[in-house]
């Protein structure tokens, strides 16, 4: 995998003693340019940052939140009926299955076509609307920045994929029950996981949990450290499809998320995935490649990409499978 900064060990260590960074967004109004180095350089350094002054309302949160855990506490069978049974795979509502190459996790989850009003559960149809416009939106905006840092031209290059009426993007919940047995957890084989690990495919992702613990990226010597949560921010994941378009420039972040190991409170993840069109061809975009900084990727489509996904599992580097040979040069 094509890791962004120059040097992994000062990442490392870097991100031990700073913790996941933080961006400002209130400061686009009068340090803009302070932004958008601040922005790049979360890219670079991390892959994940967490954004506060957002914008977005608490009462567009809270009503996707809240319709979300009413969801999760009904039985299985109600759950499958309050989808809809007309919902096509994979989207719907799944429990411990993750995809379709044997990855389990310790959760239930919501898949949403976040473009696509079918995969929408009626009963909160306008909450699911209401979430997805207000954090596609800061998605684009967050992606004009990253251009902007990275002095490209055409400043809407990366977010004009995600604001395309043919979209790919998703909104997953994910909910990680209470633990019911503390003493199990305690006496047992040790850590739990929730979701395997394993980097985002999409261009970003906006990630919103309640106040219950569980995400935690992969350094790269190999460490996990937790990343603490914030209901009121957002965390910023870059994902594959970034990486490749900004040849490598940007690294997607490794991530998993343990099981719950509380016994009193569920923790629920919303988590917003930009994509691009099936058919959009994803390549470096020309300012990131020179003599100097030459193409890492051969050009595939998003379709192509995610065919890629489907068969492999969770924690595969599927960016090997697009990665040019020296000779291809």
């Amino acid at each position: 995998m094509v890791v962004a900064s120059p040097n992994p060990l000062k990442r490392s260590k870097k991100t031990k003693a700073m913790g996941v960074p933080t961006i400002d967004l209130s400061l686009k109004y009068q340090q803009r340019s302070t932004l958008t180095d601040l922005i790049v350089e979360a890219c670079e350094d991390f892959g994940i940052f967490k954004v506060v002054n957002h914008g977005i309302s608490t009462e567009v949160i809270s009503a996707l939140e809240n319709h979300g855990l009413d969801f999760f506490s009904k039985p299985t069978p109600e759950k499958h009926l309050v989808v809809g049974p007309t919902v096509p795979k994979p989207f719907g509502y799944g429990f411990r299955n993750i995809g379709n190459n044997g990855d389990v996790g310790d959760l239930e989850y919501l898949l949403l076509h976040a473009n696509l009003s079918s995969t929408h559960p009626p009963l909160f149809g306008e909450a699911v609307d209401d979430y997805v416009g207000a954090v596609a939106d800061l998605s684009c905006e967050l992606l004009d920045l990253m251009a902007e840092g990275l002095w490209v031209s055409d400043k809407t290059i990366f977010s004009k994929l995600i604001r395309d009426v043919q979209s790919d993007s998703l909104l997953r919940l994910n909910h990680y029950p209470p633990l019911k047995n503390k003493d199990s957890f305690i006496n047992g084989s040790g850590e739990r996981i929730g979701f395997g690990e394993h980097s985002d495919p999409q261009i970003l992702t906006i990630l919103r949990s309640n106040d219950v613990g569980g995400l935690q990226i992969c350094m790269p010597d190999g460490l996990w450290v937790p990343v603490q949560p914030d209901p009121n921010a957002f965390y910023v994941m870059v994902g594959d499809a970034l990486q490749v378009l900004t040849n490598g420039r940007f690294g997607s972040v490794k991530h998993r998320a343990m099981a719950n190991n509380s016994t009193t409170k569920a923790r629920m993840s919303m988590n917003f995935f930009g994509a691009p069109p099936l058919n959009a061809t994803i390549s470096p975009i020309q300012e990131m490649v020179s003599p100097m900084n030459p193409n890492l990727y051969k050009p595939f489509t998003w379709g192509e990409y995610k065919r890629a996904m489907h068969s492999s599992r969770l924690s595969d580097c599927r960016l090997n499978l697009f990665k040019r040979r020296i000779n291809d040069q």
